[in-house]
């Protein structure tokens, strides 16, 4: 499966404040459980077996837990038994059908 999630602190003393360094130790956590994984400037991706990245996803949320009184966390999970290496896959099928597509439209349609 792959799991994109959003973990970040709420509430605090300081509202203005940066959630980096929370979201900083979440991304460590993530690499530091050896799972294939990508973060980028909204999520991060993980993927594995759904007890691992579940567990990943639950150490990820209490770290950040320590920066606030409360925690906001977005989840969006991929489920497809038996196939793995997807976080790449699924790009590399993507890349192919772009290509495929452009080369059907032709030099003049592009």
């Amino acid at each position: 499966m792959i799991v994109a999630f959003s973990v970040s602190p709420m509430g605090g003393d300081n509202p203005d404040a940066s959630v980096h360094d929370a979201v900083a130790a979440a991304v460590q956590v993530v690499r530091e459980s050896g799972l294939p994984h990508q973060t980028d400037s909204m999520f991060t991706s993980i993927e594995g077996e759904w007890d691992e990245v579940m567990d990943v996803v639950k150490k990820a949320t209490a770290v950040v837990g320590r920066y606030g009184p409360r925690v906001s966390l977005v989840l969006k999970a991929d489920i497809r038994p038996g196939h793995a290496g997807e976080m790449t896959g699924k790009i590399d099928r993507l890349e192919a059908a772009i290509q495929r597509q452009q080369l059907e439209r032709g030099p003049s349609d592009q």
